[in-house]
């Protein structure tokens, strides 16, 4: 058996599917099978023998069912058309019933036989009624479901103040927690305008360098640490991770910037 890896949506989470007799590469479109039903997907991980996949579960791979054919990708596009109307019709039905949530996506599965409609609000919101509405529209499931901020940003995509696509629409599968002491980690501007993203929560971006500063630091004096320069006595008020320098005001009250290997700490490590 082979193991193939299936992304349904771009930076989306990669599922693990058996390949079956076909010979897959990165790229190439394929119906598979889900607990919905068949759902179209696109291989992102090459197929591999079961035995070189470190999982340690006994568990069965559902199939994948067939490449996709040209029916495939219109049954897609007539899906898209759908996911558009039922949008759009949504959100005049919440408006009507004077709702507050914010719609801003919906997905339909590739049978067309359910729709998810996707929305953020600030606390539970009943919506049966809206349902009830929708059902009566569309003659299919419906499922309402509430996400928060990121998963919104996720979804959307959009550009970021770095002037390129969102990280988590292009290529972060999950979401890894993010706190105000790795900005601080990397003597970066506590001013929340400039470390939150489109979300407003702090920038997923602080977590990927977080690890090195750290590594690197462990060699550093801490703040406030008396130190000896070649410019004399002083106390350590700022680190220079990058470039291996530190800011020392010395005695004279004067601030110098010295390399890390010119100094000798006397007291406070």
């Amino acid at each position: 058996m082979k193991i193939v890896g299936v992304r349904f949506k771009p930076a989306g989470k990669v599922y693990d599917f058996d390949a079956g007799v076909f010979v897959l590469k990165p790229g190439n479109p394929v119906i598979v099978e889900t607990e919905q039903g068949l759902g179209f997907g696109i291989v992102a991980v090459p197929p591999v023998p079961r035995e070189e996949i470190e999982d340690t579960t006994i568990r069965l791979y559902k199939k994948v069912f067939r490449q996709a054919t040209e029916k495939d990708f219109q049954q897609r596009e007539k899906n898209l058309e759908v996911e558009k109307a039922a949008h759009a019709f949504c959100l005049e039905c919440i408006k009507e019933l004077d709702m507050d949530m914010n719609l801003f996506a919906v997905e339909s599965t590739f049978d067309g036989s359910k729709l998810t409609f996707f929305f953020t609000a600030e606390g539970r919101i009943d919506f049966r009624e809206l349902v009830k509405i929708l059902v009566n529209e569309f003659h299919t499931r419906i499922e309402m479901r509430q996400v928060g901020i990121r998963n919104q940003a996720k979804m959307c995509g959009g550009l970021g103040r770095c002037g390129r696509e969102l990280c988590c629409s292009t290529f972060m599968e999950k979401f890894e927690p993010v706190s105000i002491r790795m900005a601080k980690e990397q003597n970066l501007s506590l001013n929340p305008t400039k470390i939150s993203g489109l979300c407003g929560r702090l920038m997923c971006c602080l977590t990927f360098e977080n690890e090195t500063y750290q590594e690197l630091k462990e060699n550093f004096p801490k703040i406030g640490a008396l130190v000896r320069t070649p410019n004399g006595d002083g106390k350590v008020i700022r680190h220079n991770v990058i470039c291996n320098r530190i800011a020392v005001r010395t005695d004279a009250d004067q601030e110098v910037e010295i390399e890390l290997n010119d100094i000798e700490i006397v007291r406070g490590q």
